[in-house]
């Protein structure tokens, strides 16, 4: 008969500490997971638009809201801004946005960033794959798992 009665006292024990936690610090010190990936779907459609402007021409401080010509960051943004999502104007600033994801844990529709410091982004297509834009030939597709792209890759962000 005592055995029930001290599991019942540990269990309001437990939920009185908790709900202590929460009510002084607003959350429990557990760790956040590593954030989601975008659906599969919406992943497909950022891919899909990204891919329909490949060939178009690169121009450094290409203007926003145009699409005749990109810069990497110009292009992320005119991509991401057609789904309702808003990123700042440059790589840089577009590095410290969203969730960090590792090299081995990304998804379709991640943010790809290159050199150090940062100055250049692109979008994870899968496959060890990023579309990207810079000199010629326009908008283009590398494999970040080969020569340059692999050993400059710096790091990634998840922003949907």
């Amino acid at each position: 008969m005592m055995q029930p009665f001290k599991q019942l006292l540990s269990r309001k024990v437990v939920a009185v500490s908790l709900s202590a936690a929460l009510l002084m610090t607003g959350t429990l010190a557990i760790p956040a997971p590593e954030a989601g990936a975008m659906s599969y779907s919406k992943a497909q459609d950022v891919i899909a638009t990204s891919k329909s402007y490949m060939g178009t021409p690169y121009k450094f401080g290409a203007k926003l809201g145009q699409t005749k010509v990109f810069d990497c960051s110009s292009f992320v943004w005119t991509v991401f801004n057609q789904y309702g999502k808003k990123l700042p104007r440059t790589s840089k600033e577009m590095s410290k946005v969203g969730t960090y994801v590792s090299k081995a844990n990304l998804k379709p529709g991640d943010l790809v960033f290159f050199y150090s410091p940062i100055h250049h982004v692109g979008i994870y297509i899968g496959n060890g794959k990023v579309i990207h834009t810079y000199g010629a030939p326009g908008v283009t597709i590398s494999d970040m798992t080969k020569g340059w792209w692999k050993n400059n890759y710096t790091t990634a962000r998840r922003v949907m």
